[in-house]
């Protein structure tokens, strides 16, 4: 496969740049090759969005820029997601994420959510301002793997435990891994909740959470 390598490199570079356009046609291309999906996301995509988490966490680019990226690797997945072969014995996790209620910023929810996605997990994204009811919810509708909230706001914070309580009266504490994530947050504040998981950042997050996967 000749054309393999270019088209690993143009899906990374189409993240790095945020160009959607190239994003989708390289997808396309990948198809057309006949390439692994999942090859082609974690070789191309996942690539060029780690390059852009890297940059971002030195400050040589800023929030507008992983935006774009985050909007290209989703037009690249648009296109692969149909064509990952799943072994049905080993089905994809799902995750339940939102920003807890009384938060409306999601800008950090949705990179963890584009990592997790192209990581090949099954999101549900609830949004921002999400009440606790809600996480429980979803959790018990769609049988889910994992719950991740994130907040900006101190104040907000206590919503996160009261998840966590509420996934514990519904039963489904022992099944359900919860993360947490954003500004504020400490690794000492989500071991006070039981919380299962803290992540500095998206890429942090999406290793812990196929490390969790796994075991």
């Amino acid at each position: 496969m000749a054309n393999k390598a270019k088209i690993l490199e143009s899906l990374a570079k189409s993240v790095e740049t945020g160009n959607i356009p190239q994003a989708e046609t390289s997808a396309k291309d990948a198809v057309a090759a006949g390439m692994d999906a999942l090859e082609a996301i974690n070789e191309g995509l996942v690539k060029g969005m780690g390059v852009v988490g890297d940059r971002y966490n030195i400050r040589q680019i800023y929030l507008p820029q992983v935006l774009m990226a985050a909007e290209a690797m989703y037009a690249g997945l648009d296109v692969l997601t149909p064509h990952i072969k799943v072994d049905s014995a080993h089905a994809p996790k799902k995750v339940v994420i939102g920003t807890v209620e009384g938060d409306t910023h999601d800008i950090g929810k949705n990179i963890v959510k584009a990592m997790l996605t192209a990581a090949g997990f099954t999101t549900y994204d609830l949004g921002n301002d999400v009440p606790v009811s809600s996480f429980i919810e979803k959790a018990k509708e769609v049988n889910a793997d994992f719950v991740y909230m994130s907040t900006l706001m101190t104040p907000t914070m206590d919503a996160m435990k009261r998840v966590i309580d509420g996934l514990k009266e519904e039963g489904l504490r022992a099944k359900v891994k919860v993360g947490v994530g954003g500004a504020p947050i400490s690794p000492s504040f989500a071991d006070d909740i039981g919380a299962d998981l803290y992540a500095l950042n998206a890429h942090e997050a999406t290793e812990r959470t196929k490390a969790l996967a796994a075991a």
